[in-house]
């Protein structure tokens, strides 16, 4: 059965959260989801992607990887970014492991990329262009560096998800208040009433 990559799934804002975001869960390991255990939906992620994140790339083809090493490199860098990312949530920052671990297996993609290639993220004029999911989606954790960036990635605590708050104030708690604040509002609501808080999955 294939996944719905509808517009919740790319509810972390940036590219590099959402490719992180393909596993669901992750502190609850008994429930842990990885939509990428079907090497199928991967090709079906990235074309999704090159919709959801027109704002951020512009009009992009986001190449896949194919092969089952080139699978298993993009799956490296999504950990990396994970790590990074979720670690700068929980400690304030950034740590050397995470950091180094995320510039190498980063910079190999980039490095796999055609000479010909310009990495820069577009201007809104710029024209269609074609580079690999995983090469983008280190870029664009790249640009979550600047410190007034990083400061607005927070953990959804209903899914677990990774998510890049571009309100105002800071003040979004959910990754998507229409499915996991709702959700978490119906539990709230249920357990108040002594009933099942009902099913999580996202």
């Amino acid at each position: 059965m294939t996944f719905d990559w509808n517009a919740h799934r790319f509810s972390g804002g940036v590219l590099a959260l959402d490719l992180a975001n393909t596993v669901i869960f992750r502190d609850a390991p008994e429930r842990s989801q990885d939509r990428f255990a079907d090497p199928g939906e991967v090709p079906r992620f990235a074309a999704a992607a090159a919709n959801h994140r027109r704002s951020e790339w512009g009009n992009v083809k986001f190449n896949p990887p194919i092969s089952h090493a080139a699978i298993a490199a993009l799956i490296e860098v999504r950990e990396a970014i994970n790590r990074l990312f979720r670690t700068a949530v929980h400690q304030g920052g950034f740590r050397p492991e995470p950091l180094s671990d995320f510039l190498r297996l980063g910079s190999e993609l980039v490095c796999d990329e055609p000479e010909r290639n310009n990495l820069i993220l577009p201007q809104p004029s710029e024209g269609r262009r074609e580079l690999s999911l995983g090469a983008a989606a280190f870029l664009s954790g790249v640009r979550l560096f600047e410190p007034t960036r990083l400061e607005r990635i927070k953990i959804c605590p209903n899914c677990h998800w990774l998510y890049f708050d571009e309100s105002r104030n800071r003040s979004r708690r959910w990754c998507d208040m229409s499915v996991c604040g709702n959700r978490a509002k119906a539990q709230r609501h249920y357990s108040r009433n002594g009933k099942p808080a009902g099913n999580n999955h996202v």
